[in-house]
């Protein structure tokens, strides 16, 4: 390449003193010089020659091989397209899938969790009857004890003040005023 570039200037400068030569003269561009049009051709055709023997073959060894590695790259990213498309398309299936999966155990916790609450609560109904039933049992049952008390009471003070008015028989009168002071005792011995 260096020695192309020597040739290159060794053939430039008798052109550069033939232009500082001509530049002297009145250059008139639409009257033709024939020495101009000579020299003209001739360094065009050796410089021409000179590129296609050295320059030009490594520019088009260049210019293919820049041509091989973009059509390379081109398909390789072609390639790499259709993997990520392949890539992209399988991602996709699998987390439409575990969506899917999802939205099942979602709907499966839920009936999971209803189906919980509602034993919650049917547990909870059946101890609450259970508790009212046992309730009004003991209820009734402590009714029915005041109430056998009470006649108990009651039968125990007929006969107490019975048996004071018995002992005592004198009139109606009298026996008021017994059976008051009976009841009266008992108010007392109750509050003390």
């Amino acid at each position: 390449m260096r020695s192309s570039l020597a040739t290159l200037a060794s053939l430039l400068a008798p052109l550069s003193a033939f232009a500082q030569e001509h530049e002297a003269k009145k250059v008139d561009l639409l009257s033709p010089d024939a020495g101009l049009m000579f020299w003209t051709i001739t360094i065009f055709t050796v410089l021409f020659l000179v590129l296609a023997k050295f320059a030009y073959p490594k520019i088009l060894g260049a210019v293919e091989a820049r041509e091989k590695a973009l059509n390379d790259a081109i398909t390789a990213a072609k390639r790499d397209r259709e993997e990520a498309s392949a890539l992209l398309a399988e991602q996709q299936r699998q987390l439409a899938a575990t969506r899917d999966e999802a939205q099942k155990l979602i709907a499966d916790g839920r009936a999971a969790g209803e189906k919980v609450r509602l034993g919650v609560i049917d547990q909870a109904n059946a101890e609450t009857r259970q508790m009212l039933d046992r309730a009004k049992t003991e209820i009734e049952r402590e009714r029915d004890r005041a109430i056998a008390e009470l006649r108990r009471e009651a039968v125990e003070l007929a006969i107490r003040g019975a048996s004071k008015v018995l002992e005592k028989n004198v009139d109606d009168k009298a026996n008021r005023k017994i059976v008051e002071d009976f009841l009266g005792s008992i108010e007392k011995a109750k509050q003390s």
